[in-house]
């Protein structure tokens, strides 16, 4: 069940296949986990939450040595306990203060989609990305907000993030989930990208782009639709009713061998919203009790019977040689 209508009729022949062909080690079905690495500094949103909720302590978060928002070590004790890895796509958005035009610093909509940004090179991202990608975790690129419709704009980024990593990464979702279908798509695949995982909705949940993986040329690339973001969830609000439509989606999931991917960002693993951390928590450990293969997308496309063996020339996301452009 999803909130975008009725659920899909099920086709007994699809779901043999799906189980043959895209669900791996004989699971029941497949659960991605994925993160944007959206705002990892609270910066503005400080003062701005103090004003909104008549809250001063919000203004604390500023100090030196409070930073709600880096949630990596939290994710990765959640993921490390349950013997689990994710996907985290790394953000390079231009900065309102320095790439952006000057009127745009009295527009509201800019300073949320380019004020508090961060730098992929700063020291303290960098050493978090080496460190993720040493345990497993898989690193991928968060498009900038106009790169879906700009390849050069891609490119760049995703050379950016490969010299500060020290390898190629696989996969890309573009921030705000932008799509221009088929024409970013077809960018992705031309800078190298193996899948893109941005087919979705960031205010409805639900198997609304089908129970499978798309390949949109008919060759290795291949798109993840996107399940569930945390936003579509009234988690804050109604933490029971959340956790009802997970389950609901994992039970769908199970019932068509599908592959679930859910979108967590990481300023959601903070004090400001308490309960989503343990309902991420649950969601794996439903998923791993009701036998789903469970990790991030890279490793669910490296086991894929890629057409003609394309897989190892687009993207040679295990050995680490450079992929090609």
């Amino acid at each position: 069940m999803s909130n975008f209508g009725e659920p899909q009729t099920v086709d007994e022949r699809e779901v043999a296949v799906r189980r043959r062909e895209v669900i791996p080690d004989d699971a029941s079905f497949a659960l991605c986990l994925t993160h944007d690495v959206d705002r990892p500094f609270k910066t503005y949103q400080a003062p701005y939450y103090a004003l909104r909720d008549r809250d001063l302590s919000q203004i604390g978060d500023l100090l030196p040595g409070r930073n709600p928002y880096w949630s990596f070590d939290l994710i990765r004790s959640i993921e490390s306990d349950l013997g689990v890895r994710s996907a985290f796509y790394f953000l390079d958005e231009e900065s309102l203060f320095t790439d952006r035009p000057r009127y745009e610093l009295l527009n509201p909509t800019a300073w949320s989609r380019y004020a508090g940004r961060y730098d992929v090179t700063d020291p303290r991202i960098a050493e978090v990305i080496r460190d993720l990608d040493d345990g497993g975790w898989e690193i991928g690129l968060h498009g900038s907000y106009n790169s879906y419709r700009d390849e050069a704009a891609l490119r760049a980024q995703k050379r950016q993030l490969e010299s500060v990593l020290g390898r190629p990464v696989c996969g890309v979702r573009q921030h705000h989930l932008n799509l221009s279908i088929p024409e970013t798509w077809e960018h992705h695949a031309a800078v190298g990208l193996a899948y893109d995982a941005s087919l979705g909705s960031s205010t409805a949940y639900g198997f609304q782009h089908g129970y499978g993986l798309r390949r949109p040329f008919d060759d290795a690339f291949v798109v993840f639709p996107l399940t569930a973001m945390e936003l579509s969830l009234p988690i804050d609000t109604e933490p029971e009713r959340a956790w009802d439509a997970c389950e609901e989606l994992l039970a769908e999931a199970h019932e068509n061998a599908a592959v679930m991917t859910v979108l967590w960002h990481p300023r959601f693993f903070c004090a400001d919203t308490p309960e989503h951390a343990p309902i991420y928590r649950r969601l794996i450990e439903r998923a791993q009790e009701m036998g789903a293969w469970v990790g991030p997308p890279r490793d669910l496309y490296e086991r894929l019977d890629h057409p003609t063996g394309e897989c190892a020339d687009r993207c040679r996301c295990s050995n680490g040689a450079i992929s090609p452009e």
